[in-house]
């Protein structure tokens, strides 16, 4: 293929600069009103008509022949037979990845705390795993096994009762790779429905698929839709945007190693986003030579070079201190700090999904195997939102446990903030416990 020349160049000495910026970040991820529509019909079917409208929807949309909602669901010895059906080095791969994922997960669980007071009222937190999550897994030849890993590992180490997994076959087409790791990861069930009808059958359960308490796992537009409508009905774990890659380099790195890893999620979908920050100009002169050359060696040169000349960027800073300003005020889903001493800026950087440290470590690692999780905050939600983890799996409940003296004293504060706020029966139940009061009352 014949690639464009048009990758977009910005230097941060630009007056214009921050504006400039802004209009690269910016992406509007709400759904168009027919989108809107569509799918709030979809939800207030499947809640009316539940298995059935599950089975019309996959009929039309998956173009599956099912007869009943018995043949949209997987039992697990179909899991255990898709480990037979791939390869030996996809199973090890599949299985060692899964380890490492679930040895970094463990080091995430919380466990419940309490402490004791001087006048024995006992404060404390306790936390407890979800009944079950709901994963969504996107179907036929662009799922990624990778994803079911990262979705469902975290939720066992967590603890959740039962993990139920949704992913459509469209025309038949099953994934043996992503059921292999359905299996690994230990899922407890799947059912072969996908889309908007997916999203609110998890969330408010049909006579087959049971309602859970959280739904989590990427999706196009319709899911990301319903996800959003069925929000507070579950919990969700984020509404995603477009793959993101900032690369900070010194100008050291092989400039090849830095077009690929941009590449790697270019590849991703035509809105995905890779940018590459440094101080040295004649470095991103090499990496541009870099991208036009090894960019038509690709499969996916088509979606790699409109999503790099359309959302991509090389953008010139003055040094290092700036750099990292940049990246800070990008808050990138995934960001390389390709550098000579990259512990040295890692107390600097305040907002980033994942950070991959020196010039050895490709993002792709940290997509696959490396043991950290994949799901990441996208769109410059990285400044409030973090990676999805075991915590997205636990819930914390307050304990309060007062001793006589203890409710006694603590009822005079909250008795004067109640009356302040003039919730009398407020002031009262805490008032009652006062020893004073009470023995006055007798």
């Amino acid at each position: 293929m014949t690639t464009s020349n048009t990758l977009r160049r910005l230097d941060a000495a630009d007056p214009d600069f921050a504006r400039h910026l802004d209009h690269l970040l910016s992406w509007e991820s709400v759904s168009d009103d027919s989108v809107n529509q569509r799918v709030l019909e979809i939800i207030k079917n499947v809640r009316e008509r539940g298995d059935a409208a599950l089975v019309e929807y996959t009929q039309r949309f998956d173009g599956l022949d099912a007869a009943s909602m018995a043949d949209l669901i997987l039992p697990r010895e179909r899991l255990e037979l898709a480990l037979t059906r791939i390869t030996p080095a996809q199973r090890q791969a599949l299985e060692k990845a899964a380890e490492r994922v679930r040895n970094y997960h463990e080091r995430q669980k919380q466990d419940s705390w309490s402490y004791t007071e001087a006048d024995g009222t006992v404060l404390g937190q306790k936390v407890t795993p979800l009944d079950r999550a709901g994963l969504y897994v996107p179907g036929g030849k662009a799922s990624y096994p990778s994803s079911v890993l990262m979705n469902a590992i975290p939720a066992k180490v967590a603890g959740v009762g039962e993990v139920v997994m949704v992913v459509p076959t469209p025309r038949g087409e099953i994934n043996e790779l992503v059921l292999a790791a359905a299996c690994i990861a230990g899922v407890d069930r799947v059912f072969t429905i996908g889309g908007a009808q997916a999203v609110a059958a998890l969330a408010y359960g049909t006579e087959s698929v049971p309602q859970v308490d959280k739904v989590v796992g990427p999706g196009n537009i319709y899911v990301a839709t319903a996800k959003r409508h069925v929000f507070g009905q579950v919990g969700i774990d984020m509404i995603a945007g477009p793959s993101e890659i900032l690369v900070v380099c010194d100008g050291q790195t092989d400039p090849d190693w830095i077009a690929m890893d941009l590449f790697s999620q270019a590849e991703h979908d035509e809105d995905a986003q890779a940018i590459l920050v440094s101080p040295d100009a004649a470095f991103l002169d090499q990496v541009a030579t870099s991208i036009a050359k090894l960019m038509p060696t690709l499969e996916r040169a088509e979606i790699i070079n409109t999503s790099i000349n359309g959302r991509g960027a090389l953008i010139k800073v003055a040094d290092m201190t700036q750099a990292i300003e940049v990246a800070n005020r990008i808050a990138p889903e995934h960001l390389e700090l390709s550098v000579a001493d990259p512990q040295a800026w890692l107390p600097q950087i305040r907002h980033a999904g994942a950070i991959f440290m020196g010039r050895h470590t490709s993002e792709a690692l940290g997509d696959y195997c490396a043991g950290p999780n994949h799901v990441l905050p996208t769109s410059g939600t990285a400044r409030f939102s973090s990676p999805l983890g075991v915590y997205d799996f636990q819930k914390r409940s307050s304990i309060i446990f007062c001793s006589e003296e203890g409710a006694s004293e603590l009822g005079k504060t909250a008795s004067v903030l109640a009356r302040g706020e003039s919730l009398t029966a407020h002031a009262r139940s805490a008032e009652y416990r006062i020893v004073d009061n009470q023995q006055e009352g007798k």
